[in-house]
Order: structure tokens, then C-alpha cells, then sequence
């Protein structure tokens, strides 16, 4: 199992990279990658600004086509890879929560994605893929479709369920990404707690 950070956003938004933002102490990229350690037996970050990563012992990988956006990430992270599944998740989750993250690999076996699912709104960035799909995403971007979500039609994918997700993060902090001044502010101000 191979864990996949997405560290090349334009962070237009932030205003500066929002994977060295300094949250509780550590850059937040840390704290992603740190929790897909304790579940992968690797780790790809792929950005195409690779200045930093040295001292975390990952491969870093820049974008494999000049379509910029997560679907060219996710890619060009398990063409990375040699193995079979990966969780995939973006640098600017400050609430990943390990044990949400195992029980959706142990879900994945058989399937090409597990999904999670709140409503009708899926979490495609907080999610497993075998490489299988590789071929399907590289059609995709040929087209220029990067939708994430056109990737799963007609695909075998196990939906996490809202149920599912509430036994380990019931507040479905997990899926929470900082994209602007604001946010992050808030996040930082706020008292919730980061338990695995």
C-alpha cells in the first residue's frame, strides 16, 4: 500500500504553500504525511515545487502532465508506485484520522475505489485506488475531463457510508481542507482535536 499526498495545488487562494503552513507546531504537510506512515509501507508526494521534502524520507515526484489539478496528481503518484492500492489525500487536511483511513483500505479489497460518501458529495481526495484505473485517468486527461467524479462511472466502487465514517469521525473533520487565509485562521482558533 502506497499513501499519495497531493502537494501541487497553485494555492492561489492561501496565498503562499499551504503544505509548510505551521499547524499545532508542524508544517501540515507533516501531519499527512506522517499518519500515511503509520498505514503505508510508502510514501509519494508529488508537487512540482520539491524543496523541503528531504528530510521526511519520501519520493517526491513532479506533476507527470502539464494538465494541472488532483485528478494529474493522483496519476503521477501511482505511476510512482508499484503497488497495487494507494490512499490519496491532499497536503491540506489538518484532520486525518489513521483509523478512518485503515478501516477504508481493509473495505477496498476487490474494488477499484472505496469512496467515502456524505450525501450526495464524495470525498475523492481522502480516498483509495488501485491502479487499475491509470488507463481510465489517462483517458481522462487526454480529454482534458478532470472531473475527478467522471472517473467512477461505471467503476466498482465501495461508497464509505455517512454511518461508516461516524464511528470514527462523527464532526467528518477528516475531510476538512484549508483553502484560504480564512480558513486556516479558523482551524487554528478552533478547539477541535486531532484523535486516532
Amino acid at each position: 500500500m502506497t499513501g499519495i499526498v497531493l502537494a501541487g495545488g497553485e494555492n492561489r487562494r492561501m496565498g503562499r504553500d499551504k503544505a509548510f503552513l505551521e499547524f499545532r507546531g508542524r508544517p501540515l504537510v507533516d501531519r499527512a504525511i506522517n499518519v500515511l506512515k503509520g498505514i503505508c509501507s510508502a510514501v509519494v508526494v508529488v508537487t512540482n515545487s520539491p524543496e523541503g521534502y528531504a528530510p521526511y524520507g519520501v519520493t517526491v515526484v513532479p506533476d507527470a502532465f502539464a494538465i494541472r489539478g488532483p485528478l494529474t496528481g493522483i496519476y503521477t503518484g501511482m505511476m510512482a508506485s508499484d503497488d497495487e492500492y494507494h490512499i490519496v489525500v491532499a497536503c491540506d487536511m489538518p484532520f486525518l484520522h489513521a483509523g478512518l483511513l485503515a478501516f477504508m483500505v481493509r473495505e477496498a479489497g476487490g474494488y477499484d475505489a472505496a469512496v467515502p460518501r456524505i450525501g450526495e458529495l464524495l470525498e475523492p481526495l481522502h480516498a483509495v485506488y488501485h491502479r487499475r484505473l491509470l488507463p481510465d485517468i489517462e483517458a481522462l486527461l487526454q480529454k482534458d475531463q478532470r472531473r475527478i467524479q467522471e472517473l467512477f462511472e461505471g467503476k466498482n466502487v465501495r461508497f464509505i457510508t455517512e454511518n461508516e465514517i461516524d464511528r470514527y469521525d462523527p464532526l467528518h473533520r477528516s475531510f476538512i481542507n484549508l483553502n484560504t487565509p480564512q480558513e486556516y485562521q479558523e482551524a487554528l482558533c478552533s478547539d477541535w482535536e486531532c484523535r486516532n
